[in-house]
């Protein structure tokens, strides 16, 4: 979908807690990026896999926002 100005409209976006990881932002069904979750990255707020060194545990959820 197109708005009158030319941009890109967004559809859907939703925010989907990986199970042990990080959290996806995902618009219109692609991921757009990783977000830190365990508190461990180096790279916060992105993810840079340190979840994995630390044993993080979390549980899988989604959130849809739009």
């Amino acid at each position: 979908m197109v708005r009158r100005d030319g941009d890109e409209m967004v559809n859907s976006v939703e925010i989907k807690c990986t199970k042990d990881g990080p959290n996806l932002v995902i618009v219109d069904g692609n991921v757009v990026t990783a977000m830190c979750r365990c508190g461990a990255s180096a790279n916060k707020p992105l993810c840079d896999g340190a979840h994995r060194k630390h044993n993080f545990k979390a549980e899988e959820k989604t959130i849809k926002i739009v």
